[in-house]
């Protein structure tokens, strides 16, 4: 198994890690975007996915679970990486010059981080209902949690819609970049077709971000409102 741990070890294996590590993240990402569009469809649409979710326990936290280990997983290869590289190159460049280099690119770290505190309160208000414990007690007609409603108070705060939407554009950013990047490191880049990889990324990120902007802005710009219109 030593072959293992030192391909683990290398920056090629990190790097591995956080590809696949990040193809699992968008998955996700894509996945949980198109469930929450059915706030579109109003109410019922909306609860009913939630509770046929909770209704299969072993399917919602086993992806929460495989979800939970690729953050982890993607965040300590980006450790590493960032590690690996300033070993490599103890003294850093007198000038920085970008060459080529995409604003993704070049705010990857700042991105992540602003990501990652951004999940965390997401959890804290829509899943564990910490930040707003009144919204995450409501019901519907049929006894359903009411997430719909639930969505619907928390965007319209503003200051809850305005960074959920700055997020929402630090994390197109990132993939602008990232998802590009990960074909690469999985050794799938190839001259014949690298501009449609190159691309990939790019429009990944912008319909990722438009479907998740839709949702608050729809709240705030009140095409989306509570039962009853309110």
């Amino acid at each position: 198994m030593s072959w293992v741990q030192n391909f683990a070890r290398s920056s090629i294996g990190a790097k591995v890690v956080m590809a696949l590590s990040g193809l699992v993240i968008v998955g996700f990402v894509i996945g949980h975007m198109l469930g929450n569009l059915q706030i579109f469809l109003g109410q019922d649409a909306l609860n009913a996915y939630a509770a046929n979710l909770h209704a299969m326990p072993p399917l919602l936290w086993g992806t929460r679970i495989v979800v939970g280990l690729s953050i982890i997983a993607h965040v300590l290869s980006a450790i590493r990486l960032s590690l690996l590289n300033q070993a490599a190159r103890p003294e850093r460049y007198a000038r920085k010059a970008y060459v080529r280099a995409t604003l993704g690119s070049r705010t990857m770290r700042l991105s992540a981080l602003v990501l990652l505190a951004f999940v965390i309160y997401h959890l804290l208000h829509f899943t564990l209902g910490v930040t707003h414990p009144d919204h995450k007690a409501l019901v519907d007609a049929a006894g359903r949690p009411d997430v719909y409603s639930m969505v619907i108070l928390g965007f319209q705060q503003p200051i809850v819609a305005i960074s959920y939407v700055v997020a929402m554009l630090l994390l197109g950013l990132h993939l602008s970049h990232g998802a590009s990047s990960m074909f690469q490191s999985l050794g799938l880049h190839h001259p014949q077709y690298n501009g449609f990889i190159d691309s990939v990324g790019p429009v990944l990120a912008g319909i990722i971000v438009v479907g998740n902007c839709s949702m608050p802005l729809a709240v705030l710009l009140g095409a989306l409102t509570l039962p009853g219109g309110m």
